[in-house]
């Protein structure tokens, strides 16, 4: 199942902020992380944030677009349920 989420790194603290309509990806999770955007650490800690607030293990939750964008997509395993 794809998980389309809106980052928004460097916050004081990560936490899930709820959804929001986009007009290019449709329905989004905006969710606040605290890492920097460098080297990769901020898409890493999503990663692992996603995966702890979806009771998940850190290997199913995978980030297929979006690497070096606010918009990411990931893939979860489908009948996860979300927040």
């Amino acid at each position: 199942m794809k998980l389309f989420v809106r980052a928004t790194p460097n916050s004081r603290t990560s936490e899930i902020l709820g959804w929001e309509t986009d007009p290019q990806a449709g329905r989004v999770l905006r969710v606040k992380i605290a890492a920097p955007p460098v080297d990769g650490k901020a898409n890493t800690a999503l990663r692992d944030f996603l995966a702890k607030s979806l009771k998940l293990s850190k290997s199913q939750v995978t980030l297929e677009k979006g690497s070096s964008s606010r918009l990411k997509a990931f893939t979860i395993p489908d009948g996860t349920p979300l927040p």
